[in-house]
Order: structure tokens, then C-alpha cells, then sequence
């Protein structure tokens, strides 16, 4: 057990000892050889504790001291990974749960060499995904890579030489994806099918997330991060550095739609099952249904939904993510997912006065026995056409807003915020008893406004701790609120003086203070339920990419180099139509009835019927575009080319 604590202090980055090990001369093929050897000998005599110290064993050697280079070293890396695989894929009564986690730890340590290049790795992978339901030890591996996985890929920056490695390719992704799925769906059906004990059980295990969850939400984090954190070198301006950052994020955006195309459709599956589950408890006759339905916002935070789905939400609205590719093709399911909440969200909401009539009714019970259909009671309570009536939304500054400084303040410290909370009448200050300064002249200085050019509300400075100038400025620090008028406050605090050598940190702590728009935090909401917040988010993020299709592609550099000639009255009068290749064109008159290729220019054109047919021919055969007189006469004065005049011939 001590290497195997070894190799658990090998696991951080940051000790010496991984330096140090990683240093080391791999061992030779011999040395793996005599570790098989007895390996095959505790197999056959059964004895396990030797089995797990060189389970133990072959994790170090893994991870540090062993490189195949060689032919005879791959035919020992191929005779340990067969052990490794037969004691994984022993009967369980013949293999304990301890050696099993230790054989799982030791085919992940050696991934890499055991299984060399990506298409043996892929098909592991393949394996212990689809069949992992199946066999225990399957299962257990596949929790492990993944584990291991989603760790390294937590602390891996987009674009290094390891992000293939970590991050698995689509077919795999797409096979998690159905697992947790799966794993969701059978966790919110637990809801109506366990029993009271179990369920009480249930509620105080999640929302933990299993190991294929927790891979998704790492690989998530990590695409969207890079995507929105990402910046260009600003030391390196060359063009090729600019376009090398532009195809990095092109292939994050296109890695992340998709992704989130594939957590949505999941998304849309799960919220199905949570529609079915809570119809289905609210008219079952289960004793414990209200405590079912209350617990089952927490069961479904620990899907998912509550994981995967708010994440993906909030970055989606990131500007970086706010483009045109996105909002095509993510607009379909958000408008099914905000269906699918709203409609939950409002059958959860709806059986709140249905619960109060059946504690306050003995006989509530019996005559809930017919079954009212959720949809049939909905119509009913015409009173309560949403789910968001009767709900308070909390606004984001509900919660206060603290401003402080450094604890404690130092000498030539400088401090200056502004907190503006927009719809406010007034504001209410809440000071920290702790607040004080050296000197009175070392001061907090309020202003009721955006700036130091406000109006000055109140000066507070000094301590009464005996230390320094031993007094206050003016009152003191305020022990109860202060009311400033306005939406906006600005704080100006300033250490004028030095630190003198026997005063202590309270006497220089400096300030803290929480600014809120209501006199009391008894008025604040303690938040939305869960659906509701979730459907709430949908329906922002699809208005914002409803935006965004409206309003069509961005304007290119060639449209805004080409304003003022595509605002031309002479552009403007003419009839486009779209070519078969997408390409705009004047819409010109087909060969079967031509135009005249001199103009008249004493009546007005008009286009003949036939002109959005199609051109034939070759686009040098055809006439020119006609234009009004009006149009030609303003060219000719521009031009100065007057008009041809024609002559009869003579003869």
C-alpha cells in the first residue's frame, strides 16, 4: 500500500516527487517480464493480496517507468494487458470488488500503452460503452477512463498537443450521450416508481453525477470557455497568427453546435419523460405524492438538465456564440424545449392549492379519486393562465450588492465604485460593524450619483479602538442603515496616511457595505423553481436567436464599401431575380421576345411579362438593362453627353 500511496501523490502536477519520478530510467523488459510472472502465479494460486500489490505495481510502471520502443517490449505490454483482461472479465464470485477497481486503475494508468494509436483506443472505448450495462467490470472501467478523462480534460487549453487525446470524437460522444440520456430518464422515473424509503434515500444522494456526466460537462466547459475566453496574441500581429486564431475558434464553434445540438435533442427526450412522470404522479393515489413532486425539482437538477442544460443556456448568449449558423440550427429544439418546460413548469405550479384542499379535507382524498386531467383542471383555473402569475422574479440586485476594500487597507490604497440599480427610488447602505481606518482623514467618502461630482452624502473615517487618532469622523461608522435618493451611488475611499508601527489590522480594516434597492432583505425572493427558471432562460435565448434570424446575415466589408451605390435610385429601379447558383442579377428578357437595343426615351418603359424567366443564351448575347427617360436624362446632364441625334438618310 505504500506504492500505492506513491502512486497517488504521482497523480499532482505540482509535487516534487512527480518531477522526480518522471526522471527515471524506464525499466527493462525483463523487470515487467518477472512482474508477470508473478502475477500469473497469484492468479493461479488464488492469493489476492499479492494479486493487488502488483495491480498497484503495474500502475506506477505504467505511468513512469516503461516506454515499448521494442518488438520484445510490445510482447509485454500484450501478455500484462491479457492478464489485465482476464481479471477484469472474471465471474464476480471469483474476483472481489478491490482488485477489480485496482485492474480498472491499471488499464487507465497504461491506456496509452496498452492500447497504441487512437483506432485501438477508440475501439476500447467503443466497447466498454456499449456493452459496459452488461458486465460489471465493463462498467467500472468505463466510469474510470472517463473520470480520468474529463480531469485532464478540465486542466487541457484548447488547441494543445493532448486536446485530440482527451477529447473523443463524435461516435463516442454520441454514445455517452445516450447513456446519460438513459441514466436521466431512469432517475426521474424513480420518482413514481420507487417507494417512500427509497425515494427518501434517492433525494439524499443527488444531484451527484456519474461519470459519463461528468465527461460531457467537461468536454462542454471546456469548448465554451476557450470559445468565449479565447483572445489572440496581442505581441504576435502577423497574418498568419490572426489566421490561425480564426480557424481555432471556427473549429470550437463548429465543435460546440455540434455538441449542443446533441445535449438538446438528449435534453428534449428527458423533459418528455419528466412531462409523463409528473402527470402520471399527479393523478396516482400514492400517500406521499406531494413530498414526490416537491422532491422531484431536486431529482431532475441532478439530470442532465440541471448539469448540462444551464450552462449551455447562459454561453449560448455569449456574443461570440450569437451568430446566424447557431440560431438556424438550434431554433427547432429550443422552441420544443420552452413547450415542453412551460408545460411542466404549469402542471407543478397548478397543484399547489390542490394540495392545501387535501390536507385541510379528510374526505380530499376520495374525492380526488376521479382524476381530473391535468389539462381538463388547467382550463379550469382561469385565474392562473401562466406559469409565471403569481410568481416574483427576483431582479439580478434583489440579492444586495456588497462593495468593499482590501482587509486590512494599505498605505496609498485608493478605492473607487459605482453601483447602479436601474428602476430604484432610493438605495439603502448596510455597513459592516468591522469598518475602520486609521485616522479619520483616511476616509469613506458617498456620493448620491454616478460620480465624485454628485452630491456628497455622508464622510465616515477613523476608529474607536485606541489606535491612530482614537476617534471618528463626525457619528462614526453607521451602525444602522443609510438611505441615499437615486438609483446610483459611488463609494470614494482613500488611505492618505502610513501605517504606524503598533497599530493592528482591525484598526486599518477598512470597509464593507451591502447596497440594496428594498430597506430590508425580507422582501428579497428566495428564487424561481427550478422548471420555471428553466423555461424562463429558454425562451430568452430563443428570442435572442429569433433576433438573429430576422435580422439576417451581418453586413459584409463589400456591402459597406458599396453603401452609397446600393442606395442608388438607379439600382433601386431595376428588377432582380435570384440565378439557380444563388447569385443576384438584373432580371433580364429572355431571347423569345427581345428588347430593342436603341430606346425610346419619350414614353415610359415597361418590363414584359415573361421577365423573370430565366435568360438563355450567353450573357454577352443579352440586351442591355432599359431605364426610364427620367433616369437617362439625369446620366446625360452628369455625363455630358448629350443625346444621338438621327438623321434621315439620304439617297
Amino acid at each position: 500500500m505504500c506504492i500505492h500511496q506513491l502512486n497517488l501523490l504521482a497523480a499532482s502536477n505540482n509535487l516534487p516527487i512527480t518531477n522526480f519520478l518522471g526522471k527515471q530510467h524506464p525499466i527493462e523488459a525483463h523487470h515487467l517480464s518477472s512482474i508477470c510472472d508473478i502475477m500469473e502465479k497469484a492468479m493461479v494460486n488464488g492469493d489476492t493480496c499479492i494479486i493487488r500489490c502488483i495491480l498497484v505495481v503495474f500502475q506506477v510502471v505504467f505511468k513512469f517507468f516503461f516506454s515499448p520502443q521494442t518488438e520484445r517490449n510490445r510482447d509485454i505490454v500484450r501478455r500484462s494487458g491479457l492478464l489485465l483482461w482476464q481479471l477484469l472479465m472474471a465471474p464476480r464470485d471469483q474476483i472481489c470488488s478491490e482488485i477489480q477497481k485496482e485492474v480498472c486503475l491499471a488499464i487507465s494508468s497504461g491506456l496509452n500503452i496498452l492500447y497504441p494509436g487512437e483506432a485501438e483506443i477508440n475501439n476500447l472505448l467503443k466497447l466498454v460503452l456499449t456493452e459496459g450495462e452488461r458486465n460489471s467490470g465493463l462498467s467500472q472501467l468505463r466510469d474510470v477512463i472517463l473520470t480520468n478523462l474529463a480531469e485532464q480534460l478540465q486542466n487541457n487549453r484548447f488547441g494543445s498537443e493532448d486536446d485530440d487525446h482527451y477529447r473523443l470524437n463524435d461516435e463516442l460522444l454520441h454514445y455517452i450521450l445516450k447513456i446519460v440520456v438513459r441514466e436521466s430518464c431512469v432517475l426521474i422515473t424513480k420518482c413514481q416508481t420507487v417507494s417512500k424509503d427509497d425515494f427518501q434515500r434517492l433525494l439524499s444522494t443527488v444531484p451527484a453525477a456519474s461519470s459519463c456526466l461528468r465527461y460531457l460537462m467537461a468536454v462542454q466547459n471546456h469548448l465554451l470557455s476557450n470559445t468565449i475566453l479565447i483572445k489572440p496574441d496581442e505581441n504576435d500581429d502577423s497574418d498568419s497568427s490572426l489566421q490561425g486564431e480564426t480557424l481555432k475558434v471556427q473549429e470550437l464553434k463548429t465543435s460546440i453546435l455540434s455538441l449542443a445540438t446533441q445535449i438538446l435533442t438528449g435534453c428534449d427526450e428527458v423533459l418528455e419523460m419528466l412531462q409523463q412522470v409528473t402527470t402520471a404522479l399527479i393523478n396516482s393515489d400514492i400517500s406521499d405524492r406531494e413530498q414526490r413532486l416537491k422532491g422531484l425539482e431536486q431529482i431532475t437538477k441532478a439530470t442532465m438538465l440541471g448539469h448540462l442544460l444551464p450552462v449551455l443556456l447562459t454561453s449560448l448568449m455569449h456574443p461570440n456564440l450569437q451568430t446566424l449558423t447557431m440560431a438556424d440550427a438550434l431554433m427547432p429544439q429550443l422552441v420544443q424545449l420552452v413547450l415542453y418546460t412551460s408545460q411542466t413548469a404549469l402542471l407543478l405550479k397548478t397543484q399547489s392549492p390542490v394540495f392545501s384542499e387535501l390536507n385541510s379535507s379528510p374526505s380530499g382524498v376520495s374525492e380526488q379519486k376521479g382524476k381530473i386531467l391535468p389539462d381538463e383542471r388547467m382550463l379550469e383555473e382561469k385565474e392562473e393562465p401562466g406559469f409565471l402569475t403569481g410568481l416574483k422574479i427576483p431582479a439580478p440586485w434583489a440579492a444586495g450588492k456588497t462593495v468593499e476594500t482590501v482587509h486590512p487597507v494599505r498605505d496609498n490604497y485608493k478605492f473607487k465604485e459605482t453601483v447602479h440599480i436601474p428602476g430604484a427610488r432610493c438605495l439603502y447602505l448596510r455597513f459592516d460593524n468591522r469598518c475602520s481606518s486609521q485616522y479619520d482623514y483616511d476616509k469613506l467618502v458617498i456620493y448620491a450619483g454616478p460620480n465624485t461630482n454628485s452630491r456628497k452624502v455622508a464622510e465616515y473615517g477613523g476608529n474607536t479602538l485606541g489606535y491612530g487618532s482614537r476617534s471618528v469622523l463626525g457619528t462614526g461608522w453607521p451602525k444602522d442603515l443609510v438611505k441615499v435618493e437615486g438609483d446610483t451611488v459611488t463609494f470614494s475611499f482613500e488611505m492618505r496616511s502610513g501605517r504606524e508601527h503598533n497599530t493592528p489590522d482591525k484598526a486599518m480594516w477598512g470597509f464593507a457595505c451591502t447596497v440594496r434597492a428594498q430597506e430590508s432583505s425580507e422582501d428579497v425572493s428566495g428564487g424561481l423553481p427550478f422548471l420555471v427558471d428553466l423555461a424562463l432562460g429558454l425562451s430568452v435565448l430563443a428570442c435572442s436567436m429569433l433576433r438573429i434570424l430576422y435580422n439576417g446575415p451581418e453586413i459584409t466589408k463589400d456591402e459597406e464599401t458599396c453603401q452609397e451605390l446600393l442606395r442608388s435610385k438607379l439600382l433601386q429601379r431595376c428588377q432582380w431575380q435570384v440565378e439557380a447558383n444563388g447569385v443576384i442579377s438584373p432580371a433580364l428578357t429572355p431571347s423569345p421576345s427581345p428588347l430593342p437595343l436603341t430606346i425610346d426615351e419619350d414614353r415610359e418603359f415597361t418590363y414584359p411579362s415573361d421577365v423573370l424567366v430565366p435568360p438563355v443564351g450567353h450573357y454577352f448575347d443579352l440586351p442591355r438593362i432599359r431605364l426610364p427617360p427620367g433616369i437617362m436624362i439625369k446620366l446625360r446632364e452628369i455625363s455630358g453627353r448629350a443625346r444621338p441625334q438621327f438623321r434621315p438618310s439620304i439617297k
